[in-house]
């Protein structure tokens, strides 16, 4: 929002340097985005001249040999000039020697091509006063010949760059801007004079309007419609263009720009029609019919629906309410009856329908924040004020207001006490209520209390975002000004609970992958449609759809991280970095039973190694995938190498069929998948080669617990007892399970006397002597005391009891 300083001065007389009135907006509340300094700076021995004769260098064909008068003090000056846009009698800016131009350009008398020259005159940019170099700034109205240049140029301005925050709708134009540095400064604050419809005006013809309906009351509560017959359309007046050009809007005609100007002022959109184009001679507010056409003003034909909202004759639509007008009911150069429309619109049905048609115009961006209701028929009158003074015409008696202003009435009742323990320092009761009432929040009622008093403060219809004590307690801060708040230590007691689980897991998650050479990333948390479809199901389509999204491409909240990884190794080989693998940490969305479940996750990509280089890793794998899988599972105290495994088949989008795992059920608190991605999928996503993936998911209640934590164990210094044993077991059986059985038995035969450090298979045989439904595993088994060296005999006692034990378990040994 671009806030003009001159314009501000009409309604208070500010006189603070303008850096001192940015750093007011900024305590305020608001951003200073940039300060922007219009017009010509202070310029000494720059004058008005008069070229007097003009004759062609000697000794250059495009310069100009120029006698230039300036005035009684200065005499003639002879100036060499390469303009070519002037003529004898033009009166134009004249820098004598020892003035200093903008970018610390000094003029000096020189000679030009071996031309004397006393001087330089002047184009705009030479000035500092724009972009404009292409000849002589031409001044009108003949100013007086030797003047100082400052005082025949306009008054420059000054220019803030203000970033307004939503939930203060007020302060999108001047008059918010001005009642706050009004209240900063403590100073009056002057509203514009609006005139009342003068009652002498000539009534509405019938054939021009009629009437006017609201059919959707709950999205438009206030509608009106004034006429105003014999305008003559033209430019506006320079005072107008020039505030209008201050704000960053270029001027249309005297009562586009009227429109424009009021609503900068106001915040309150306006929009005039041309009462030509009004078929029927009435406007019916009502919601679009389905497939209904219009042509705004940008040109474009856009498709309504019945949910958006539109201005409407007895035919067709003319204005899609709050956002933008149709073409053909535009003011043109030709136009001699206007109907000027003020209105109020829900802003959630101008967001909603300007978010679907992707049309944003001024008048959307401060309908969809708030409107103040109670000011509309004062901005309409304004402008209908300002029409007659600009264009000309007659404003009709008898305009027509269909609703009316929304009843207002919020009083908010707090105490200095409250306020003061809530500012941590001590404010009088005078400080306060200054404070308060300089806003124009009104002190109603005041009752004595023990410590201060209880104030009733009524809450004016422009701050809708005032409606508890706390936001009083602000209020007052405010314009204390924080930079005032006594130095004070700071007492706060100490936080000594651990982080969330969700963060430590995802820490250490992304610490372990980081830690084994893959790259973070961090991707949106919102998908498109399609890729849900493709990777999930048409079911996860429907349950995980946002209902509002701002794009279409955000519309779906992501079952799963890996698309988004994928699409980020598509940026790194399309930049050379074929080999990148990546890895990534954040919240997913899965649909189960018509139900969606928040999880969170870590997932990694791991692409083939197609990097050229004389010392190549090892490519990735399925077990490379497997391995961190298992390593994400186990931060999460889930051990994946106990659970069943199986395949993950057909059903399973995403993945290839036959090489890649599913394990365990989200339903039940988690759930992991790794393997080879879908070569499928993974050219859909513009992506080559082969690529393993994994992914670890877990509900967030299920992390509650801190897991078992590794604890430290002195190594021992005597060596390990080793022993061999191959079971023969069922073909179908799982060598984990096998496994776990071996170890159980080898802890219970060792008991407290020795340990048992590990038990693995080290061989898996079928074949010739193994009857075909059998298999071998065969296990290395590792004993070790910490406080002596294991003799042959008390090992191979133990052995012999795990011999017999599992035995008891349906295996045999093999001799």
């Amino acid at each position: 929002m671009k806030i003009s300083l001159n314009w501000l001065k009409d309604y208070a007389d500010f006189d603070a340097d303008p850096d001192e009135i940015a750093r007011a907006v900024t305590f305020l509340g608001f951003e200073v985005e940039g300060i922007e300094r219009t017009g010509a700076p202070a310029l000494a021995h720059v004058v008005v001249g008069e070229v007097r004769a003009r004759d062609r260098h000697p000794n250059a064909d495009k310069l100009s040999v120029c006698q230039v008068d300036i005035g009684p003090a200065g005499g003639v000056k002879t100036i060499v000039c390469g303009a070519q846009n002037y003529a004898v009698g033009d009166r134009v800016p004249v820098a004598l020697p020892g003035a200093v131009l903008p970018g610390n350009f000094e003029i000096k008398q020189s000679k030009i091509r071996g031309q004397l020259s006393d001087g330089m005159m002047c184009s705009a940019k030479e000035l500092g006063m724009g972009d404009d170099h292409s000849g002589l700034l031409i001044l009108p109205g003949r100013p007086e010949l030797g003047a100082p240049i400052n005082a025949v140029l306009p008054a420059g301005d000054v220019v803030f760059d203000i970033e307004v925050t939503p939930n203060r709708p007020d302060c999108l134009c001047h008059l918010g801007i001005a009642r706050e540095l009004a209240a900063w400064f403590g100073l009056d604050l002057r509203y514009p004079a609006v005139p009342a419809i003068p009652p002498q005006a000539e009534p509405i013809s019938p054939t021009v309007l009629q009437g006017v309906a609201v059919q959707a009351p709950d999205d438009c509560p206030l509608y009106s419609a004034h006429v105003v017959t014999g305008v003559k359309i033209g430019p506006s007046p320079e005072w107008l263009q020039s505030r209008l050009r201050s704000a960053g809007l270029r001027p249309i005609n005297n009562v586009v720009d009227v429109g424009n100007y009021v609503m900068l002022e106001y915040g309150q959109p306006l929009h005039a029609f041309d009462a030509r184009s009004l078929a029927g001679s009435r406007i019916v507010v009502r919601h679009a019919r389905d497939g209904e056409k219009i042509t705004t003003l940008d040109g474009k034909e856009r498709t309504l629906s019945p949910s958006m909202l539109v201005i409407a004759d007895e035919a067709r639509p003319v204005v899609i309410a709050g956002i933008m007008g149709g073409a053909q009911s535009g003011v043109l150069e030709d136009t001699t009856q206007l109907v000027i429309e003020g209105a109020i619109f829900r802003p959630q049905s101008v967001r909603a329908t300007s978010r679907r048609l992707g049309l944003a115009s001024d008048s959307s961006y401060r309908y969809e924040r708030g409107v103040d209701p109670h000011l509309t028929l004062e901005a309409v009158r304004r402008a209908l004020d300002l029409i007659v003074q600009t264009a000309g015409g007659q404003i009709a008696r008898g305009g027509f207001v269909a609703g009316g202003d929304v009843p207002w009435r919020r009083e908010i009742v707090v105490a200095t006490a409250f306020i003061n323990d809530r500012l941590g320092f001590a404010l009088s009761d005078a400080e306060i209520k200054d404070a308060l009432e300089s806003l124009e929040l009104k002190i109603q009622h005041e009752v004595p209390l023990e410590r201060g008093v209880s104030l009733t403060v009524a809450i004016p219809s422009w701050r809708d975002d005032l409606d508890r004590p706390i936001d009083l307690v602000e209020e007052v801060l405010r314009l204390h000004g924080t930079d005032q708040i006594p130095a004070a230590p700071v007492v706060a007691p100490g936080l000594a609970a651990p982080d969330d689980p969700v963060v430590e897991f995802n820490r250490r998650a992304m610490a372990y992958l980081v830690g084994h050479d893959l790259h973070e990333c961090v991707n949106l948390t919102l998908r498109p449609a399609a890729e849900i479809g493709a990777w999930i199901s048409a079911a996860a389509v429907q349950e995980l759809a946002v209902s509002n999204p701002f794009v279409e491409d955000n519309s779906h909240l992501r079952p799963t991280l890996i698309p988004g990884l994928l699409d980020t190794l598509k940026l790194n080989q399309s930049r050379g970095v074929p080999s990148a693998a990546l890895a990534e940490t954040g919240r997913i969305f899965v649909e189960h039973n018509g139900s969606v479940l928040e999880c969170t996750a870590a997932a990694f990509i791991l692409p083939e190694d197609a990097e050229r280089s004389w010392l190549r890793r090892g490519a990735p794998d399925f077990y490379t995938a497997k391995a961190h899988t298992t390593a994400l599972a186990a931060l999460a105290g889930v051990d994946l190498a106990r659970q069943p495994l199986s395949l993950a088949a057909v059903h399973l989008p995403g993945w290839q069929e036959g090489h890649a795992v599913v394990a365990g059920d989200i339903a039940h608190g988690w759930s992991a998948r790794f393997g080879l991605l879908s070569l499928a999928r993974v050219r859909a996503a513009g992506v080559s080669g082969r690529v393993y993936a994994g992914i670890f998911a877990v509900l967030p209640q299920k992390l509650a617990a801190e897991p078992e934590r590794p604890r430290y164990r002195e190594l021992s210094l005597f060596p390990p007892a080793l022993r061999d044993l191959a079971l023969v077991v069922d073909r179908s059986a799982a060598a984990g399970a096998v496994q776990k059985q071996l170890l159980q038995a080898a802890r219970a035969a060792a008991g407290s006397a020795f340990t048992v450090e590990k038990v693995e298979v080290f061989d898996v045989y079928e074949g010739q002597g193994l009857p075909e439904s059998k298999k071998s595993l065969a296990f290395s088994l590792v004993f070790r005391a910490s406080d002596r060296t294991l003799t042959d005999a008390e090992v191979n006692a133990a052995f012999a009891r795990i011999q017999d034990d599992i035995q008891k378990t349906g295996a045999t040994i093999r001799k």
